[in-house]
């Protein structure tokens, strides 16, 4: 136990020293003004190089996200179904879909479901 405790002290030394060597080493530099301003052949840039990012598009893909880790969870639950006690059964997956339908209702509750506003 001592053993394993000291070999993961020495490792975390030895790979903190790497990661600060290799900052001081670096020849980045942070403040870098070119890096920075956008390139248009030489030229002034004409208007922002960001583009707007429209939130409501980033949840709606979270909430798909959410969907997919959901099937991926029922799916083991349906191939079970006869090999596990039907009650116990029946308790689980009663109990996993009223959660969905709880989180269902929180995010129609906060208008996430709706497109347009």
């Amino acid at each position: 136990m001592i053993l394993l405790v000291l070999l993961s002290f020495i490792i975390i030394i030895i790979s903190n020293f790497v990661m600060i060597l290799s900052m001081i080493l670096s020849k980045k530099s942070l403040k870098d003004r070119e890096k920075c301003s956008p390139f248009e052949c030489g030229f002034d840039p004409k208007s922002s190089a960001r583009n707007p990012f429209s939130l409501h598009f980033f949840l709606i893909t979270v909430i798909f996200l959410i969907f997919d880790v959901e099937i991926a969870l029922i799916f083991p639950m349906i191939y079970t179904f006869k090999m596990t006690n039907l009650i116990v059964w029946s308790k689980t997956i009663i109990f996993f879909l009223i959660f969905l339908l709880i989180g269902l209702y929180h995010e129609w509750n906060q208008n996430m479901l709706n497109w347009t506003n």
